[in-house]
């Protein structure tokens, strides 16, 4: 018996060893796969990224744009080749532009952390500027296009806790920038930075029932310059105006906004300071120079939602008073502000310069005041087709200094045009009017067609005497001085996804 139970001891531990053996050459079991999951906690399109409580939405476009009767695309023939109105001048221009956008939100104990990023690739057509003796050459950037093959970057931000850390949207705009209907850049009367996002560090602060307020330190010197000029570096080539002579920035534009979102629509109240720092009154730090001035902006904006014409129909508008900062009303995609503008016909020539301010040798800074208001009507006739009228004023005044500088006896700009100047004013304003049609035979996928029309009204008379522009193929000569006009339309198509 001794000698039975101890056999059975023993297969009983061979066959253990046998087993655990065979266990060991088996293969270990796989790593359960991670699919990916839906995120619904900020709408739809978003998922989890695989291991992280962090959710991603990835978006963006495809656009294709011809703009008729322009050389800017969307800012219309105010000046250049286009402005000339010769055979140098584009009768059409193309754009394709490829877009991408990046969306991530963890949920943390201080709310949500966000950041976002969005980026066009852009190709525009160009024009053939004059090389001299009769001859042109391809010019990828006519009349300040977005031209050839670029690389842009819209938006890069983080928010974080009630703060916007990065390139944004500005604070001082309305939620729908400088498009409260259309799809035409040029557009005046109010504050842009919608399509490319400035520099910023903000704070927003919700009230609840919609209700928030926000205050931001942004850059100015992308958007929000447009020149502060130096008569005394007034010439013919820049039509007795001067060049624009910044100095360094010295302190970022203030914006502060406060704002009410209800069912019924939005009203908005924003408000921005603006540094002038101008260079030297000559080349060279020893000539001296005017001492800096704040300047100021003010817009209202509001939305009408649920009107009796429709669902889905909205009334946008807005109006703005600029001191000293003019970018806030002519916004960076509204070519007037250039410091370079002109609108110019076959015989004849109008000026539109709307600079932050001027100052003329031993002067002071001469703040230039400007107002405006955009607005349109966005109707929907079916849930394929939709259409909107719109339009835009905008005014400029510069103030007795500044104009006796300017157009004064000696001023600036009667020395450099000539006496033909009868009536020297460089105040102006400028009209514009548009509508389009918009069809979306399936979701995310819209043809458009617009028509603007753009009116200079500008104050001066009599004619001026210009030299010969070989790049515009105009000739030297007496043109005359007359408000300005000129008309754009669009096509384009677009696919979101």
């Amino acid at each position: 018996m001794k000698l039975m139970k101890s056999l059975f001891l023993s297969s009983a531990a061979g066959l253990i060893a046998v087993s655990g053996a065979q266990a060991a050459d088996l293969p270990l079991k796989a790593k359960a796969v991670e699919y990916v999951k839906i995120c619904s906690l900020y709408g739809a399109g978003f998922y989890y990224i695989p291991g992280t409580d962090t959710c991603l939405k990835l978006g963006g476009y495809i656009r294709a744009d011809m703009g008729v009767n322009t050389n800017g695309l969307q800012t219309g023939n105010t000046g250049g080749l286009g402005g000339a109105n010769n055979r140098l001048s584009n009768d059409f221009t193309w754009r394709a532009r490829a877009n991408l956008n990046i969306d991530t939100r963890t949920a943390t104990e201080y709310g949500v952390v966000r950041t976002y990023f969005d980026a066009n690739y852009t190709w525009t057509s160009g024009g053939y500027p004059g090389s001299g003796g009769g001859a042109t050459a391809y010019d990828g950037n006519p009349n300040g296009a977005v031209s050839g093959g670029q690389l842009g970057l819209n938006y890069a931000f983080i928010q974080f806790a009630g703060f916007t850390i990065g390139k944004a949207v500005s604070a001082f705009s309305a939620p729908w920038g400088a498009y409260p209907g259309n799809i035409y850049d040029g557009l005046v009367g109010g504050g842009g930075a919608t399509s490319q996002g400035v520099n910023q560090f903000a704070y927003t602060a919700e009230f609840g029932n919609g209700v928030s307020a926000t205050v931001s330190a942004q850059d100015p010197s992308a958007y929000y310059q447009p020149g502060i000029f130096n008569l005394a570096t007034a010439s013919a080539a820049n039509f007795g105006y001067g060049a624009s002579a910044y100095g360094g920035t010295r302190a970022p534009d203030v914006v502060g906004q406060i704002r009410v979102d209800q069912a019924w629509g939005l009203f908005q109240a924003s408000v921005a300071a603006h540094n002038n720092n101008p260079a030297y009154y000559g080349a060279t730090q020893d000539t001296g120079g005017p001492g800096d001035k704040w300047g100021w902006a003010g817009q209202l904006a509001l939305t009408i939602k649920n009107i009796p014409t429709g669902p889905g129909d909205t009334i946008n508008v807005s109006g703005v008073y600029t001191n000293g900062a003019t970018r806030y009303n002519f916004q960076e995609l509204a070519a007037t502000a250039g410091a370079n503008t002109i609108y110019s016909g076959i015989t004849g020539i109008g000026y539109g310069f709307a600079p932050d301010s001027v100052y003329d040798a031993g002067g002071s800074l001469q703040l230039v005041s400007t107002w405006g208001m955009r607005g349109a009507f966005n109707h929907n006739w079916n849930p394929y087709w939709a259409t909107s009228v719109f339009g835009a004023y905008a005014s400029v005044r510069y103030t007795g200094a500044a104009k006796a500088a300017l157009c004064g006896v000696g001023g600036t700009v009667p020395v450099f045009l000539g006496a033909g100047v009868t009536t020297c004013n460089p105040d102006f304003n400028i009209g514009q009017v548009g509508a389009n049609l918009r069809w979306t035979p399936v979701k995310n996928l819209t043809f458009t067609t617009e028509a603007v029309y753009t009116m200079l009204d500008q104050k001066y008379a009599g004619t001026a005497a210009l030299g010969t522009s070989v790049a515009n193929a105009k000739p030297g000569g007496a043109y005359t001085l007359k408000d300005q006009d000129t008309w754009t339309v669009m096509l384009r198509a677009q696919r979101n996804w």
